[in-house]
């Protein structure tokens, strides 16, 4: 019986080692949603423009260092941005990977139909979904934003200190020593 536990607690350790080894080459995103962005939804506006610019380069030196799968929360704003510009860059580099990490089936059921669109041709274009509820329920997106920590090692995001889910999101991937590439506006 002690030999049984003590090679499970081996086992368990290894596979802990094994998913550290794997989310080494693994980049998630947290942002914010246009509402608490300077620009609202307005993609035309300078301020859109560089931070996008921003996220481009650091998306790219992330690939450069060996980052080639990448875990996007699908939400409006600049989780949609940045898997976009992952596809964008997917298309000269086969071995990119994203993958979105839904927090509902329906987490697009409120949207205009302009998002509602968008978000279906970046679903259809991921590698894999990974959906933590099948529908809208309290603490859904916040089990997303850990599921996405959890199985990364680097964390781009898009922040400027205000408190809500993505200071959250921050807290816990320093707490777990992740590192994390600010963007700011």
């Amino acid at each position: 019986m002690i030999k049984i536990s003590k090679n499970i607690f081996g086992i368990k350790k290894r596979l802990n080692d094994l998913n550290n080894l794997l989310s080494s080459n693994v980049c998630c995103f947290t942002g914010y949603r246009p509402q608490k962005c300077p620009w609202g939804f307005n993609e035309k506006d300078e301020r859109f423009i560089k931070v996008k610019e921003e996220t481009r380069k650091a998306i790219k030196n992330a690939i450069s260092i060996g980052y080639n799968t990448f875990l996007c929360g699908m939400a409006i704003g600049f989780d949609m941005m940045c898997a976009e510009i992952v596809l964008e860059l997917k298309k000269n580099d086969k071995n990119i990977r994203l993958i979105g990490a839904l927090p509902c089936r329906n987490q697009d059921e409120k949207w205009n139909n302009e998002y509602k669109q968008r978000y279906k041709s970046i679903i259809k274009q991921l590698d894999c979904i990974r959906c933590i509820y099948d529908k809208y329920e309290d603490g859904c997106m916040k089990e997303r934003n850990k599921f996405m920590i959890n199985n990364s090692s680097l964390c781009i995001a898009l922040f400027d200190g205000k408190p809500g889910g993505t200071k959250q999101t921050i807290d816990y991937a320093k707490s777990l020593n992740k590192e994390i590439i600010y963007i700011n506006f």
